[in-house]
């Protein structure tokens, strides 16, 4: 895939997942998807996504920066939205925070395969 195919991919995957269209996730993940190290396959990855959108009903995910260099995918995400209770071991409770993401991805067989994700905890805690 070339690296416009790759970023025009990605962001089909992003707003799959803004849409909430759990069906189609698997056009875009690997069975045998993992993050951070951690295998979850495509049905925990659906899991914890559902998960996020139960805890974060605003949830939107915004990109803000995309590197492709296929196999990988580079990108910063941005959010604000208001986490119904705890959020990464804070008492967010509701309240309206903007926090980035960066992560990597590596793809195989055209769907994503590996994630690494870090999110700016630090933003949020300063917002609390």
């Amino acid at each position: 895939m070339t690296p416009a195919g790759l970023a025009d991919f990605y962001r089909n995957y992003i707003a799959c997942l803004n849409r909430q269209d759990w069906a189609a996730l698997g056009h875009f993940v690997h069975d045998d998807v993992a993050r951070n190290a951690r295998p979850l396959g495509l049905t925990g990855y659906r899991a914890m996504l559902e998960h996020d959108f139960r805890e974060i009903p605003d949830l939107h995910f915004n990109v803000e920066m995309l590197i492709s260099e296929p196999p990988r995918i580079a990108a910063r995400l941005t959010f604000d939205c208001a986490p119904t209770g705890r959020f990464l071991g804070l008492a967010v409770n509701g309240r309206r925070v903007s926090f980035c993401e960066n992560v990597f991805y590596e793809f195989h067989d055209g769907k994503i395969r590996q994630v690494w994700s870090v999110i700016d905890k630090a933003a949020i805690e300063a917002q609390l």
